[in-house]
């Protein structure tokens, strides 16, 4: 028993790294009949090792039928801003250079979408990529913001 709950505190503590989505709104873009409308939607994702970061992801969600099973497989273009919500402060141990803050899936099994967070060390700036990827074949398209942090924060880097 001991080493079950060991085990699970591991996994939860490696999950709680990553940032959970907040919705913030959506708009419908195709009416269906029979289940959920096609729509965009728009989620807040706080970086969890940067407090004062917000990212906002928006992302096309299939709807009808296959959506409401959640069968669908949601289209790869996806588009991200991040924003200075507040003081900028590091949580933890220093950051990677390059790490993902947040992932989701958006078809039954095979595709995800990706939030990475980049360190550009020269302009002391935080950049933050969006994109999805499959296990056989992921896709180009992608989307990019950054953040920059006043020079007289440093980033500390590993």
């Amino acid at each position: 028993m001991k080493s079950y709950n060991a085990s699970l505190s591991i996994a939860l503590l490696c999950l709680s790294g990553l940032a959970t989505a907040e919705p913030i709104g959506e708009v419908d873009t195709v009416f269906k009949f029979i289940g959920p409308d096609h729509k965009i939607v728009v989620d807040a994702h706080d970086d969890p090792k940067v407090t004062g970061v917000t990212c906002y992801v928006s992302r096309a969600k299939t709807g009808g039928i296959s959506g409401a099973l959640g069968l669908a497989e949601d289209k790869s273009e996806a588009s991200i801003a991040c924003r200075q919500v507040g003081p900028i402060s590091f949580v933890g141990k220093p950051l990677e250079l390059r790490e993902e803050v947040f992932s989701e899936r958006i078809s039954l099994v095979f595709k995800r979408l990706r939030v990475v967070r980049m360190v550009d060390r020269k302009r002391n700036a935080l950049v933050y990529m969006t994109y999805s990827d499959r296990v056989i074949e992921g896709s180009p398209q992608n989307s990019v913001t950054a953040v920059p942090v006043d020079r007289a924060t440093p980033i500390p880097v590993r």
